[in-house]
């Protein structure tokens, strides 16, 4: 049974002791699904995600001809055990101009990113679409970067729908911008090694792009020729458990304590610092200080005891929805007082009231308001589902009784009737 249109947060009204697993990361495992498949031999990543985005990602290597196992994780529902046959750098070939091999990305902005720089190594024609939504994202840095590599991509605006020539390999140097997403350095630096491809980042070196040192990290440590790698849990998705256990010790003092079951065990995940920014400092760069989890940072901070402002938020606006936009607008629906500056946000101390929230499609949003509802009376949720994005099993992670979950109550909200179980499930 789908997850209802509109569903309400209860508050929780006691103290909660919970250990509580996340799934795995999202951006190791699109990653990671890229690497096997241009790597040689059997590959299989232990805890990769099993969420849409990934899903997407799997089925597009398959619609190539890559041949792909998955196999269920006994550890966590979200997660699978999958095997990648690699083929040694080759990738299998596309159609024609006039019937191209078709793949439908989504609204994965890394699938969409990293098959366009990947099936350049193929030869012959591919066509990359998305949902409404990604057509509008940006690419043009990524094919600008392509084509100086020397392959032929046909987008009237340099965005989805696109056609792209793929003619295998060829030894040749490009430069990449990362201002609108540092995805488009990742997507060519994955494929650089098969591509014999010398790609150099502006606008931010590897070093100070946190997503791009990430990428940096996985080749590194990547097996070449097959073999065994752990997917770490999700550091973002793990922002908004964390930040329960915060809002939530403030109501019950000590007596409130959640952990994570697995965290991330690397330094590879911007978000991984998000417990050293609780309580929340007097401003945070979405640049520097923290990944996606900087939409889990501002919507606590209503709760502040003094103005938080966060900076540097201009890739907000153009990934699942407009953030920054979104963010004001239901954060002030609620009563939060949230003053726009170019793109910078400022939260200030606000009391806080009941609101039909708009999540927009976008996953992050629902996440980060579904915290807010655990203290604030009266949060209700349009299109809750969209959650399948990255965690479909958020809200029964919400609901679960402790310590395997926070013993909330979640309601569909036009019958009042409480949902369990398997109605949780967001798909």
């Amino acid at each position: 049974m789908p997850l209802p249109n509109l569903i309400e947060i209860i508050p929780l009204a006691k103290p909660v002791r919970a250990e509580i697993s996340v799934p795995g990361s999202k951006s190791l495992t699109n990653r990671a699904l890229l690497l096997a498949a241009l790597g040689e031999g059997e590959t299989t990543l232990l805890g990769a995600l099993w969420s849409e985005d990934t899903q997407v990602m799997v089925e597009c290597l398959q619609d190539l001809g890559f041949m792909i196992n998955v196999a269920p994780d006994l550890q966590e529902p979200c997660n699978r055990a999958i095997t990648v046959y690699g083929r040694g750098g080759l990738v299998p070939p596309g159609g024609t101009e006039q019937q191209p091999l078709e793949l439908f990305v989504g609204n994965a902005g890394t699938a969409a990113r990293f098959l366009a720089a990947m099936v350049c190594l193929g030869k012959g024609v591919y066509r990359l679409r998305g949902v409404p939504r990604m057509h509008e994202r940006p690419q043009a840095a990524l094919l600008k970067a392509l084509r100086e590599l020397g392959y032929q991509i046909d987008s009237p605006n340099d965005k989805l729908p696109m056609l792209i020539f793929g003619t295998g390999p060829r030894p040749a140097k490009c430069r990449v911008g990362i201002e609108d997403s540092s995805q488009f350095a990742s997507a060519l630096l994955l494929c650089a090694e098969t591509g014999q491809w010398q790609v150099e980042v502006t606008g931010q070196s590897a070093e100070e792009s946190p997503y791009v040192a990430m990428t940096a990290k996985l080749i590194k440590a990547f097996p070449e020729t097959g073999g065994v790698f752990q997917i770490e849990p999700d550091a973002s998705s793990a922002s908004y458990l964390q930040a329960a256990g915060y809002l939530l010790s403030q109501v019950h003092a000590t007596a409130t304590a959640i952990s994570l079951r697995f965290g991330p065990a690397s330094d590879w995940q911007v978000d991984a610092a998000f417990p050293r920014f609780l309580p929340l400092p007097a401003a945070i760069s979405r640049q520097t200080d923290l990944g996606d989890s900087i939409m889990t940072a501002i919507v606590l901070a209503p709760f502040s005891k003094s103005p938080v402002r966060f900076t540097d938020l201009g890739r907000l606006r153009v990934q699942e929805c407009e953030r920054v936009a979104a963010l004001l607008t239901e954060l002030t629906r609620c009563g939060a007082k949230v003053i726009e500056e170019g793109d910078t946000l400022t939260v200030f101390p606000s009391v806080l009231h009941g609101a039909e929230i708009e999540t927009y499609g976008d996953h992050r949003m629902a996440m980060s308001f579904a915290i807010l509802g655990l203290k604030v009376e009266g949060i209700k949720l349009k299109n809750p589902s969209c959650v399948k994005k990255t965690f479909p099993s958020f809200y029964q992670k919400l609901a679960a009784l402790p310590p395997a979950g926070l013993g909330a109550r979640i309601l569909d909200a036009n019958s009042r009737r409480i949902l369990s179980g398997a109605e949780l499930f967001a798909e």
